[in-house]
């Protein structure tokens, strides 16, 4: 499986799509420094304020300024499509050159060749997810001056972590079609579906369901509790939202709950951040989901591809 490790890595950052790939990083990371830059005089005022935790380097991630969304979000865009160009044609392009029958008739274990092609795909996607953050991090710390507390630099950690294995998922994915499917194109295609789905026509789907099961035609606040329920609910079905919420509860400690919260029950919370072992707590789920997600993908495909006959060409 080494072997197959060093092959992937050097064709990976050998070929034109890493490069791209590495310049929506860059691309990505000068937006989201851009977009703290211009922001991080109010998040600064907001982070010297009551209740606010001084949390000032984790706001270089979180600012956003009018025209640029924070750098969290180009991450929650680039990552899916890393993982998809990173594992689209894992398989089906090594058949259809006819590489595939030649790698395996080699000294090397049949399994070994798709845990390199995901173990090689998960260090390049670790490479540049790192990159992004600590890109932000570096320039962000020579324009802030405040350095980074250790709890902040565990939240990040833990972030990272937490991002790779969303990315992770849909590599997983892409991989689990490039196996079931013959052709490359069409591999794409249906993992691209399936993350315009989940990323964006889900969030229009939910509501529509929830007003459906739930209406709120009465006007009574039990209906529309039990409507954002509901919508809620149907919500976190999508892997983005999973990501989404677990990012908002680690790089905004101010976030105390991902529920519903009645006016009533906000009046007796205090206005101060989570602790960093609290904040674990909330997105212990979503963390365990995205992680079971991959997983369940990388052994949908394993399983598949251990099962196929492979001919010579």
């Amino acid at each position: 499986m080494r072997a197959i490790v060093r092959k992937e890595l050097t064709d990976y950052f050998s070929s034109i799509r890493v490069l791209v790939l590495f310049l929506l990083v860059l691309l990505g990371s000068a937006a989201g420094l851009y977009a703290a830059q211009q922001g991080i005089r109010a998040a600064v005022e907001q982070a010297g304020g009551v209740g606010t935790g001084g949390f000032v380097f984790l706001r270089l991630f979180t600012s956003s300024s009018e025209m640029l969304p924070p750098l969290v979000f180009f991450i929650g865009l680039f990552v899916p499509i890393i993982g998809i160009a990173l594992g689209f044609d894992a398989i089906n392009s090594e058949r259809s050159g006819g590489t595939l029958s030649r790698i395996v008739t080699q000294p090397i274990y049949r399994d070994g060749v798709i845990n390199g092609k995901f173990l090689a795909g998960i260090i390049t996607l670790a490479i540049m997810v790192t990159t992004m953050v600590m890109l932000v991090g570096g320039y962000g710390l020579r324009m802030i001056g405040v350095p980074p507390t250790a709890e902040e630099i565990i939240r990040l950690f833990i972030y990272v972590v937490i991002t790779v294995a969303y990315g992770a998922f849909w590599m997983g994915l892409a991989i689990l079609f490039s196996v079931l499917l013959q052709r490359v194109a069409t591999s794409l295609l249906v993992s691209i579906a399936l993350w315009l789905f989940f990323s964006f026509f889900m969030l229009l789907i939910a509501p529509a369901v929830a007003n459906v099961l739930a209406p709120t035609a009465a006007g009574t606040q039990e209906a529309f509790i039990r409507n954002a329920e509901i919508t809620q609910a149907l919500l976190r079905f999508s892997p983005a939202v999973l990501f989404e919420e677990a990012t908002t509860v680690l790089l905004l400690p101010l976030v105390r709950s991902l529920g519903i919260i009645t006016s009533g029950q906000a009046a007796f919370m205090l206005p101060n951040p989570l602790s960093l072992g609290q904040s674990l707590v909330l997105i212990w789920p979503h963390a365990t989901g995205l992680i079971s997600l991959s997983v369940i993908c990388f052994a949908a495909s394993y399983v598949l591809f251990m099962r196929q006959e492979i001919r010579a060409t």
